[in-house]
């Protein structure tokens, strides 16, 4: 699978997962391609918890489960009906997370890059989860990424520092297969964009979008 493949291939699972636990070898390649990532000022500014405890995964479960009822009651009649199949999180059933970590003091004072544009330093962080969700397609895991949580809850739940910001919690696991159509397309809560709805030459122009 060539990075082209692994970028058309790759889902947000969350069916798919086959219950069985990633080995070491595979995970720790995911976790170097991560780490192997840019980062603003050279700073690697992310950190990796994963969490494999049973009985973790279960309370983090439950939690989200609370958080995706929460959601759910907050929602127009039609678009809680869109909503009520889509699962949100394979948790338990991936049985590895991965918490990935943003530390806005790593590097020091003065991260070269980022003066002007302090949010180069979350931005690192989102290319770490991509190259490991891309080597990860291409390894036959799956990744899920989990976004129903208070932070709070989770900070607590794997101890990580007032200081430190969490970015999120990845479902890591082997799967049975790739869906062909992402679960939000299939399930018709939102469709893809066409490309040439996102390209702009020279200038911003103006889309009906806005002018709403």
């Amino acid at each position: 699978m060539n990075v082209y493949e692994a970028i058309a291939t790759r889902r947000d699972v969350r069916n798919e997962f086959s219950g069985a636990v990633i080995d070491e070898e595979r995970l720790e390649r995911l976790l170097q391609a991560a780490h192997a990532a840019p980062s603003v000022g050279n700073t690697q500014p992310w950190d990796f918890v994963v969490v494999q405890d049973r009985a973790t995964l279960s309370r983090f479960a439950e939690h989200v489960g609370e958080c995706r009822t929460d959601f759910a009651q907050s929602l127009p009649a039609d678009r809680a009906d869109t909503f009520r199949p889509i699962v949100i999180e394979g948790i338990e059933q991936s049985g590895t997370g991965v918490v990935v970590t943003y530390d806005p003091n790593r590097g020091g004072s003065h991260v070269l890059g980022r003066h002007t544009i302090d949010e180069t330093g979350r931005l690192s962080v989102a290319l770490a989860i991509e190259n490991l969700w891309l080597a990860a397609t291409q390894e036959g895991i799956g990744v899920g990424w989990v976004s129903f949580y208070r932070e709070a809850f989770l900070r607590d739940l794997v101890r990580v520092p007032e200081a430190v910001h969490i970015v999120a919690w990845l479902c890591v696991g082997p799967v049975t297969e790739f869906a062909t159509v992402p679960d939000l397309e299939r399930f018709d809560w939102r469709s893809r964009r066409p490309l040439d709805d996102a390209i702009h030459r020279e200038t911003f122009t103006a889309r009906e979008e806005f002018a709403r």
